[in-house]
């Protein structure tokens, strides 16, 4: 008997969104079918899956050991997040080349499903950087007697939620500096910028107002610029190993002497860019925006002020809450100046409900029969009558006033 061969090996997963793309998140079930497409008839002892995620850290070091002595210091770490195995057919056991316990698979395309729960603890974001990253993937591996493991390996991605709607991230972030110039025995004027932004938080695609002023009383010409700032903080035996990266940046107008600038909202918007990861030990990716001041022969002028890129947008009523108080404040004062001195008197019962709308009110109504079972005859015939009263005639002088004792004015009790 000729036997067959394994023309393919395939992993897909059930996506969740419309994109059709494996994104998930802590505690989502991750489920998919790997295929099998063989040519002819085969023997197996086994398909298995192994599902895995982890964050991994790794850089090296060159070490001077004397004058003539040098060696390399490798920093490793790892962390791990899940660590699934799952067997599809077959048993357990494929370090044999036994006959026995094999499963036949004939000719054409098959597929086994599988399925499998990450944890629901905090799962670090999927991410790629210079010295590390965090990955997640499942693996299949289809074992013959006989024949070398045919292995397939496919990624998914994780992410970790961040909501930008929490009050931590919703708060403004601002900062002043100011900076002399000295050359030799002279001393220019300060040159000094503000800035502010309205959140902390933000999401890829939006963007960012910034608000400034720049005052230039030096003697040189400056430039006030701005720029997003990705930085990679990789740790490992106690040591860190840190990247930062232009994300984004603009440059104002040429500020000379005397001059000032001020940003009424300019406007940086934020590329498509991983997640903040601010929960994983071993990796930390983290955002700033910098403000700051080209200034000629000199150490720039610059604030920093943090960002947290999140996943979850600002709902719409998010950036609105100051307003919405404002809002709320002018109609109080409005209202305030339309109410009338006396209250107008409100129509009587008989305006408002007919005669017949009354008796059409009391009949029966299918939707309380099983109330109505419920409850003893009078009280039911009690709590029909009383929702059904009309209200007790509008006026404006109390018919039952209180009747004091005498004329000394009432005390808080004791």
């Amino acid at each position: 008997m000729v036997l067959g061969k394994v023309k393919s090996l395939t992993i897909s997963f059930d996506c969740l969104n419309d994109s059709n793309v494996p994104v998930y998140s802590s505690g989502d079930t991750v489920s998919g079918r790997v295929s099998l497409e063989v040519t002819g008839e085969i023997r197996v002892k086994s398909l298995k899956i192994h599902a895995r995620g982890n964050a991994k850290v790794r850089w090296t070091e060159s070490r001077n050991a004397g004058s003539n002595t040098a060696y390399t210091q490798n920093y490793t770490e790892e962390v791990e997040y899940f660590n699934h195995k799952d067997i599809l057919i077959g048993h357990e056991r494929d370090d044999d080349n036994s006959e026995e316990g094999l499963h036949t698979i004939h000719s054409g395309r098959h597929e086994y499903a599988f399925s499998f729960e990450l944890p629901q603890t905090p799962l670090a974001t999927s991410f790629e950087g210079r010295h590390g990253s965090v990955r997640y993937w499942v693996k299949a591996e289809l074992h013959r007697p006989w024949f070398l493991p045919v292995k397939l390996k496919k990624e998914f991605t994780v992410f970790e939620h961040i909501d930008i709607n929490t009050p931590s991230l919703l708060s403004p972030q601002a900062g002043t500096k100011e900076k002399t110039l000295c050359c030799w025995f002279c001393t220019s004027g300060p040159i000094s910028l503000s800035a502010k932004i309205e959140r902390k938080g933000y999401t890829p695609g939006e963007s960012i107002q910034i608000f400034a002023e720049i005052e230039n009383c030096s003697s040189r010409v400056v430039v006030p610029k701005a720029a997003i700032y990705q930085t990679q903080a990789f740790y490992a035996k106690g040591k860190m190993k840190e990247v930062k990266q232009l994300v984004a940046n603009l440059r104002g107008e040429s500020l000379s002497s005397g001059k000032t600038e001020t940003w009424n909202g300019k406007q940086l918007k934020i590329p498509p860019v991983s997640p903040s990861i601010l929960d994983c030990s071993i990796i930390r990716v983290e955002y700033s925006l910098m403000v700051y001041v080209d200034i000629p022969g000199a150490m720039d002028l610059f604030l920093n002020l943090p960002l947290v890129i999140g996943t979850i947008p600002l709902h719409p009523f998010g950036s609105r809450t100051s307003s919405v108080s404002s809002q709320c404040s002018m109609n109080m004062n409005w209202l305030g100046l339309t109410l009338p001195e006396r209250p107008e008197a409100p129509p009587s019962y008989a305006e408002v409900v007919t005669e017949e709308q009354r008796q059409t009110s009391l009949a029966p109504l299918g939707a309380c029969d099983d109330f109505e079972r419920a409850l003893p005859g009078p009280l039911f015939a009690y709590i029909q009558e009383f929702r059904f009263l009309p209200p007790p005639l509008y006026s404006e002088i109390d018919p039952n006033p209180d009747q004091p004792t005498d004329d000394r004015p009432s005390c808080p009790s004791r």
